[in-house]
């Protein structure tokens, strides 16, 4: 390590642009993750934050939330059977509303509207404003997204193609769904708007998309076999069930995993080079009695010692970089994530110093002191 270091601190210059090839494609590991990361939140913010442990689907829905629709009764009736706590109806749609009080160009928004049960484990906290009440069926709670575009607490907007008007009563963040803002409301007043035409509700009684449930040691095999025409789904499942959320992951971390074998094979070429250039200094160095064990030490600690400074430049680059995107970018920094992400850049660069530096055993100590430079 001491003779890594010193050669470092003579070298500066060309340790520098090294370490500079390893810090951009840190910080371009970092961002591309914290942009997928944004977009897998947009996705199914919603859906991650619901905490439940098991989720009823109408059957052959493939965990999938467009294509489901079960009886809302079910909640009502599985409620200490089978390991059940409590269960949450939830219903979803996707609305146009419209608010007067905006004189913007942009006066309707694309918007998730949610039927949920207040006092339910499934309400969303709210960090403005009170929550949903059971008994004010026009109530309504909105990301804070849509408070950003002007909506505010007390504001009443209609419901486009219908007769419905709502009123702001909270606001609540961080909740998304299928890439839209949402719009929490009474499972009622969802219901009222979803099956509004005639037979809409394929004979169910009072229908919802999907019923959520918390318990321990939940049995879903009799759940799915006491109750007709529904499938049990996990958390994990109906998360990769949300439109989009599989193939955008997908995309990603295929992405993500060139870069990681661009990043290696980029690594190693520099220091095979690096390597070669040095021939003459390791000839001497083994001429001397330094072993082809110490030489490659020496070599792995530089990478080590290299990628670890220029990972953690990455790491406060992608944080700055971060500051100056657009508010409504869909960027999202895990620090977990980061932290993985990391670690593996670490490996992936010593890895591939470690191939580099199996060519010093090939190096001929009297070959390479009479080589000519």
């Amino acid at each position: 390590m001491f003779l890594a270091i010193k050669e470092m601190k003579h070298s500066k210059t060309r340790f520098a642009m090294i370490g500079a090839i390893i810090m951009l494609i840190a910080w371009l590991v970092f961002i591309l993750s914290g942009l997928g990361n944004g977009l897998s939140t947009l996705a199914a913010a919603t859906m991650k934050n619901i905490d439940g442990d098991l989720f009823i689907y109408e059957e052959g829905s493939e965990g999938t939330m467009m294509k489901t629709k079960v009886s809302g009764t079910i909640a009502d009736d599985i409620e200490g059977k089978y390991g059940v706590k409590e269960a949450a109806k939830f219903g979803q749609s996707t609305i146009i509303i419209h608010n007067p009080k905006i004189t913007d160009s942009k006066v309707n928004e694309d918007v998730a509207f949610l039927g949920i049960e207040p006092g339910k484990f499934i309400e969303p906290k709210v960090i403005e404003g009170k929550q949903l009440s059971k008994d004010d069926l026009f109530g309504v709670v909105i990301d804070e997204s849509l408070a950003d575009k002007g909506y505010s607490i007390g504001d009443k907007f209609e419901v486009t193609s219908s007769d419905i008007t709502l009123e702001v009563v909270g606001i609540t963040k961080g909740e998304t769904f299928n890439h839209l803002p949402t719009v929490f409301v009474n499972v009622e007043t969802w219901q009222s708007y979803a099956f509004a035409a005639p037979g809409s509700d394929n004979g169910l009684e009072s229908p919802v998309a999907m019923i959520a449930l918390q318990g321990e040691n939940l049995d879903a095999d009799a759940i799915a076999s006491n109750y007709d025409a529904i499938e049990t789904v996990t958390k994990s499942d109906a998360i990769m069930g949300m439109p989009g959320y599989k193939e955008e992951s997908a995309t990603i971390y295929m992405m993500l995993a060139f870069l990681f074998a661009i990043s290696a094979v980029i690594i190693a070429v520099f220091f095979y080079v690096f390597i070669l250039q040095k021939t003459q200094q390791f000839g001497v160095m083994k001429a001397i009695g330094a072993s082809d064990r110490f030489i490659k030490n020496s070599i792995i600690s530089q990478v080590f010692v290299l990628s670890l400074g220029s990972i953690i430049a990455g790491i406060g680059l992608t944080y700055l970089t971060a500051l100056v995107f657009p508010e409504g970018m869909p960027f999202n920094l895990d620090f977990k994530m980061v932290l993985i992400y990391a670690v593996v850049l670490l490996i992936v660069s010593v890895l591939g110093s470690v191939i580099s530096a199996r060519q010093v055993t090939k190096i001929d100590p009297l070959t390479a002191i009479g080589r000519v430079e």
